[in-house]
């Protein structure tokens, strides 16, 4: 990747926190499962019965942490490696420029938007039906993606294994389109409807997110503000205080209505020996 007029230069992304959590999490859960399929194919079942988006589990059964566990599973090498590359070459750049948390809650929302979006069409039974289950980080990394062509439009991307560059912007343009297109034709063995519903809520976090700037401030105003009102009210509760204890002992002192002390008429001024004027050089 590089911006729009810099030199030609082949560089590899970082690999930033939430990015590499995510990696190994993925990676991890996708080499146990490629394990006990070979050991324990029992275990395997069980895993993906109970952890892969099935809508009518999730909507007759209650089962709603399929909304966010199925993304941790991959059906094969490519499925996964696909996934687990553009987390890595578009998520690290995302993550560089918001933050962790940000990101976090970009990949989160893709993700669990994607399933509402397949529960929701299962429904319909346009395509697919309620008992059609679905796994894989897609949703997810289509949130990344629509992101990155927002944040990054002008940034060009080399077509590996093509020898040239195209915008960010195009580059998710054509896949929007790709990706409609499949999904109308019915998509085969690929869940397009969720990557269509990562793309939109990915879309839609973008620009309605949280501005996080602006609400650090607001936030940072309204508690400082009340703070210190209520060290204003401790202050003015403790000279009304010393004003009773003094006058108990034959002493009028006065405080302003601000709890500040004001000094009597008759006190000589500091710093000049009693004098009107101060000092002359």
């Amino acid at each position: 990747m590089r911006r729009t007029g810099e030199p030609m230069t082949l560089s590899l992304p970082p690999f930033t926190k939430a990015v590499t959590w995510l990696l190994g999490i993925n990676t991890g859960i996708y080499l146990l499962m490629e394990l006990f399929s070979r050991a324990a194919p029992d275990v395997v079942r069980f895993t993906y019965r109970h952890f892969e988006l099935i809508p009518s589990a999730v909507v007759q059964h209650g089962a709603l942490w399929q909304l966010g566990t199925y993304s941790f599973l991959h059906m094969g090498f490519w499925h996964w490696f696909g996934n687990m590359l553009g987390l890595w070459m578009f998520g690290s750049q995302i993550e560089g420029a918001w933050g962790t948390r940000r990101f976090t809650e970009l990949y989160s929302i893709g993700v669990i938007g994607a399933a509402v979006t397949t529960v929701g069409v299962a429904y319909t039974k346009l395509l697919g039906g309620p008992d059609t289950a679905t796994v894989g980080a897609s949703g997810g990394v289509f949130a990344i993606l629509i992101a990155f062509g927002m944040l990054f439009g002008e940034n060009e991307i080399m077509m590996i294994p093509f020898p040239f560059l195209i915008k960010a912007k195009y580059f998710v343009g054509i896949l929007i389109v790709i990706t409609l297109a499949f999904a109308m034709a019915g998509g085969g063995d690929v869940a397009y409807v969720a990557h269509l519903g990562g793309l939109f809520f990915g879309w839609l976090y973008v620009r309605r997110g949280p501005k996080p700037a602006l609400v650090n401030v607001g936030f940072a105003e309204r508690y400082y503000g009340a703070r210190n009102s209520y060290y204003r009210w401790k202050r003015r509760r403790a000279a009304k205080k010393f004003e009773v204890y003094m006058s108990k002992h034959d002493r009028q002192v006065h405080f302003d209505e601000h709890g500040n002390y004001i000094p009597p008429d008759d006190e000589p001024p500091k710093g000049n020996g009693g004098g009107k004027s101060g000092w002359v050089n």
